[in-house]
């Protein structure tokens, strides 16, 4: 790793050691060492100057995953401290930093010394991820990607798992996505999650992963602005339900794998208690104002850009029998110029579609909606 950061090693030597681990896979020991190289190949945060238990999350992308705005403020209300490097969006799915950059005035980019000081005063901060953070990683995903070497367990777990583990906190929550919007499903999402657990905890840390279903978008909203409201609904109990059911899942393993609770069903009830209450939305305004942005966004949408919207009327009468995921996810790319551009659907799979009817709603760019209504029609399918 170090070699191929200082140029001693070539791209074509990595090339074929990259394309070795694709066709045979890694044993898990060596999938641990291939892991801490990438870790140890730039900084190590140490956040040992910071009491109590630090939490880490992260997800292995899907559309509409608004999931760590929720998680953040709903774990720190708890007292353990949030600790979270996120980055951009990837693909077909959204990035946190990048919902997070969509809110006026919130500082995506901490320095390590402010960083810590965020955690210190508020128990919660999320930024981009450094250049110093795990650099092996950026290199090798880039060379992985125009190889054609991406879905590889060994490869992905050293990927994700060294940046967590160099983040520096104690307990790592892992959230595995399953199905049609993800990038893996079925058995080999089983032992990615299998796998992500292992490696950290050779490595020292408290990981527990989730695997999530992703066959249809992560609550109604897929659009930065959008899901940002969509998560501030929640913390006020008022999200929809398939949302919240994987904040407190996460949250619930937070809370036990840092042993405030005994079991991650204590832990989900715990979190339950916590939402309702209303400490995870205060901890969320917190959040915001620490980083720059005004706190009274909680109570006042206003404060977020808008944008021009037109509906998605169906066609056809019947039920929604499939929801295209990656294009879905491809569209909301097309709006995502405007900070608020996005969809917001109307339906989830299941329900009843009459003629005529809303099937979704579309946002952004006025000469952008044309574009994006275009190709939005094939993403569901009636019948």
């Amino acid at each position: 790793m170090q070699g191929y950061l200082t140029g001693e090693v070539g791209e074509a030597e990595m090339s074929a050691f990259l394309m070795a681990v694709f066709i045979r896979g890694m044993n898990r020991d060596e999938t641990y060492h291939l892991t801490m190289a990438m870790a140890r190949s730039g900084e190590m945060l140490d956040l040992s100057q910071i009491e109590g238990i630090k939490v880490d999350k992260h997800s292995t992308g899907g559309v509409g995953d608004k999931v760590t705005l929720v998680f953040a403020p709903l774990v720190a209300s708890a007292g353990l401290v949030v600790s979270k490097l996120s980055g951009r969006a990837l693909g077909h799915t959204g990035g946190t930093v990048d919902k997070l950059e969509a809110i006026p005035g919130f500082r995506v980019s901490l320095s390590r010394e402010e960083f810590i000081s965020q955690l210190k005063k508020v128990g919660v901060a999320v930024s981009s991820q450094t250049e110093e953070l795990a650099p092996a990683d950026k290199v090798i995903y880039s060379l992985r990607n125009r190889i054609a070497c991406v879905e590889s367990i060994p490869l992905i777990v050293s990927s994700i798992m060294s940046k967590k583990i160099a983040g520096g906190a104690d307990v790592i929550v892992i959230d595995v996505k399953s199905g049609k919007g993800a990038f893996m499903s079925g058995e080999r999402a089983r032992e990615l999650a299998e796998e992500l657990v292992a490696v950290g905890e050779m490595a020292g840390k408290r990981v527990s992963a989730e695997i999530t279903p992703m066959d249809q978008p992560l609550g109604y909203a897929i659009g930065r602005v959008l899901e940002v409201k969509e998560a501030i609904n929640l913390l006020k109990g008022e999200g929809p339900a398939d949302l919240e059911d994987v904040c407190l899942s996460l949250a619930g393993l937070a809370f036990w794998k840092a042993g405030i609770c005994e079991t991650k069903e204590e832990g989900r009830r715990k979190a339950k208690k916590l939402l309702e209450c209303g400490k995870a939305l205060e901890k969320f305004a917190q959040w915001m104002e620490a980083q720059g942005a005004n706190p009274r966004i909680v109570d006042d949408f206003s404060l977020l850009p808008s944008a021009e919207c037109q509906p998605l009327i169906s066609k056809k009468e019947g039920i929604l029998k499939d929801i295209d995921c990656k294009k879905l996810g491809e569209v909301s790319h097309i709006l995502d110029v405007h900070p608020a551009g996005g969809i917001v659907l109307r339906k989830k799979l299941g329900d009843r579609v009459e003629k005529g009817e809303e099937i979704a709603m579309v946002y952004g760019e006025k000469e952008k909606l044309a574009q994006a209504l275009e190709n939005i029609e094939s993403v569901f399918f009636v019948e």
